[in-house]
């Protein structure tokens, strides 16, 4: 069997593909402390709990939360674990369809959602956006968007649609 010679990057490919790792790594880092720090909670409970503040009735089937913030269903399931036992969430049954679960936003998570999202847009604020021109805000967003569509159409949609509402 030939195997052929991979297509190596380019050095300017190369130097992207390391900044995006670099930036990507060390953003997420960030945004991890910050949370845990300032409120006590982790970057995929914050995911869910805006996910579910910008749903309607603050609920979402749990394979829609799983869509949204683009992880998988089990991962979303011990996230989501986690919010009930902070009475940030609960779990309902769907009543048209009795496999189904929904993940529903209580008051008392919409309340940590309103208490913890000022630090945490802050910190996006000052760790990326700041760093860049109101020019390069939109040259960023429309690659990042481009490379979504590229990877997955349908999240590409969704966020999308989000954007829309």
């Amino acid at each position: 069997m030939h195997v052929s010679e991979p297509q190596w990057l380019e050095p300017d490919e190369a130097r992207t593909w390391r900044a995006y790792i670099d930036a990507s790594r060390l953003l997420q880092g960030v945004m991890e402390r910050q949370l845990s720090h300032d409120s006590g909670i982790g970057f995929a409970d914050f995911e869910i709990l805006v996910a579910l503040s910008e749903a309607p009735d603050r609920r979402l089937r749990m394979a829609d939360v799983a869509d949204r913030i683009m992880t998988t269903r089990g991962g979303v399931s011990r996230a989501l674990a986690r919010l009930v036992r902070a009475g940030w969430a609960e779990r309902v049954n769907c009543e048209d369809d009795g496999r189904g679960v929904w993940a529903v936003l209580t008051d008392a998570g919409w309340a940590k959602l309103v208490e913890t999202a000022p630090g945490h847009v802050d910190t996006v604020r000052r760790q990326l956006f700041d760093a860049l021109s109101p020019d390069e805000v939109g040259q960023l967003g429309d690659v990042l968007s481009r490379i979504v569509e590229h990877l997955d159409p349908a999240a590409a949609q969704r966020a999308a649609e989000r954007s829309r509402t």
